[in-house]
């Protein structure tokens, strides 16, 4: 079994007002490749801190972070923007597209400004786009797009550098009930169809059930986990170019 990141007694503390605040406290678990995994927790939990970890975002305190061989939690920022630039693809609340851009230009974008030729960085983005069912709406900007049309734009952007692991902040936040739906059945088809390793934060429980597993936090420590669909009855295939963790 491939394992797409490992954290080992992850500890994270901040000094705020002179005092220190123990965001994590000794956080240790494995994603395999192609795993689908919610975090959640109340607030203050370390939710959010433990998915800056996982983004690259931050470094932890002390512990050791495997994202599949390398110790990132080591690395200088230099290598840990290189890492967030082509072996991360991050989702967030809001879609952070840009407006003048349409659908296609928006997903396109990243691979452009790292240097891959427009002709290429296109085909890229209508593969993706055509992995969330957005081929039709390719040429259209954000603001004639729906909320649910916009995230699966914003979807399609963090896959199309063929990421390790997408990260997912929230992607059902800012939308509404049957948005949401299509959100989660997105992001479940990415797992099952095509191998993506995902890790969700969310506060709903109903957004969490399409998960393979879900961790709780409680006071920067893991309460618990629950199964909620064993890897072994999971349909995967990865179509040769897919979007497979590497």
């Amino acid at each position: 079994m491939t394992i797409a990141a490992k954290l080992i007694d992850i500890r994270k503390d901040y000094v705020l007002k002179g005092e220190t605040v123990r965001a994590l406290r000794g956080v240790s678990f494995e994603i395999p490749a192609g795993d689908y995994v919610a975090i959640m927790g109340p607030s203050g939990s370390g939710k959010s801190t433990l998915l800056n970890l996982l983004g690259c975002l931050d470094k932890p305190t002390s512990g050791q972070f495997f994202l599949g061989g390398d110790d990132v939690a080591r690395m200088s920022d230099d290598q840990l923007s290189y890492i967030r630039a082509t072996r991360i693809g991050f989702v967030f609340q809001a879609f952070n597209l840009l407006p003048i851009l349409t659908a296609e230009e928006n997903v396109s974008l990243p691979l452009e400004l790292d240097g891959v030729p427009a002709a290429e960085a296109r085909q890229r983005a209508q593969h993706v786009l055509e992995l969330v069912g957005l081929t039709a709406r390719r040429d259209h900007l954000p603001g004639k797009l729906s909320g649910g049309e916009q995230q699966r734009v914003a979807i399609a952007r963090a896959l199309v550098i063929n990421p390790a692991i997408v990260l997912a902040d929230e992607p059902t936040g800012n939308l509404d009930s049957t948005n949401s739906k299509r959100i989660t059945q997105v992001l479940r088809e990415l797992v099952d169809r095509h191998g993506q390793t995902i890790v969700l934060v969310t506060h709903d429980s109903a957004v969490a059930e399409h998960a393979d597993r879900v961790i709780f936090l409680h006071d920067g420590q893991i309460e618990r986990e629950e199964l909620r669909r064993p890897a072994s009855i999971q349909p995967r295939r990865v179509p040769a170019g897919g979007t497979a963790a590497r």
